[in-house]
C-alpha cells in the first residue's frame, strides 16, 4: 500500500489501523477459525468476514458514489471463501485504494444514518478496524496491547458517540472501567469488551 501520510493524518491511522488487523489475520491458525471470540454471536471467521465486507464496501460508497440501495445485499453471506486470508488482502487494498485516491476525502457518503462526509466515515471505519484488531488478537492468543496513536485516535472518535453504539445492538453497554485503568482499558470498557 502506498503511504498517503503526507497528504491527510487520517490516512496515516487508516493505514496503521489496517495493518494492525492484518498481522492478525495472517496469524489465524487453520484449527483457529471456529474459536469464539468477545463478540459473543461471532467466531473468528465471523469477524475476520464482518471486516472484510465492511472493507468491500468503501469502493462502492466512497470511489463510485453508490447508495446503499444500489449495493444491496451484494456483501452479505460469506466473503470469505477458502481463502480468508487473501479475501482480506483483496478487500482491505481496495478499501485503501478508494480512500487514498485524489479527492477521495472531500466527497460524501451515502450511508444508511445518512449523508456522511468521506473523512468521518473513514475515522469510524479506522477505529472499527482497532476494536476488532483487539478482539482478534484476544481469540487467536496475539499480542493485545493497541498502538498508543490508534488508542488516542479511537477514543476521540467513538466517545461522542458510544452510548449510541449499545444502543444500535452493534456493541455491547458499557462496563465499569476498573480504577487506574489505562487508555486501552477505557475504551474497551467503553464499548463493552473486558479486558
Amino acid at each position: 500500500m502506498t503511504r498517503r501520510a503526507d497528504v491527510n493524518p487520517l490516512l496515516t491511522r487508516l493505514e496503521e489501523a489496517l495493518g494492525l488487523f492484518d498481522v492478525r489475520v495472517h496469524a489465524v491458525r487453520d484449527d483457529q477459525w471456529e474459536a469464539g471470540t468477545p463478540c459473543t454471536e461471532w467466531t473468528v471467521r465471523d469477524l475476520v468476514n464482518h471486516l472484510v465486507s465492511e472493507q468491500l464496501w468503501v469502493p462502492p460508497l466512497v470511489r463510485d458514489g453508490c447508495m446503499i440501495e444500489e449495493v444491496g445485499d451484494t456483501f452479505d453471506g460469506d466473503m470469505l471463501g477458502s481463502d480468508p486470508a487473501a479475501s482480506w488482502d483483496t478487500a482491505a487494498r481496495a478499501a485503501h485504494d478508494a480512500f487514498t485516491a485524489p479527492g477521495a476525502m472531500h466527497r460524501t457518503v451515502h450511508l444508511s444514518y445518512g449523508d456522511t462526509p468521506v473523512a468521518n466515515y473513514c475515522g469510524q471505519m479506522v477505529a472499527d478496524l482497532v476494536v476488532h484488531s483487539w478482539d482478534l488478537s484476544r481469540a487467536i492468543g496475539a499480542e493485545e496491547r493497541l498502538p498508543d496513536s490508534l488508542l488516542q485516535f479511537t477514543v476521540r472518535e467513538v466517545t461522542p458517540y458510544a452510548a449510541e453504539l449499545a444502543k444500535s445492538g452493534m456493541f455491547s453497554e458499557p462496563v465499569e472501567p476498573p480504577a487506574g485503568a489505562d487508555v486501552q482499558t477505557k475504551l474497551l470498557c467503553l464499548l463493552g469488551r473486558r479486558p
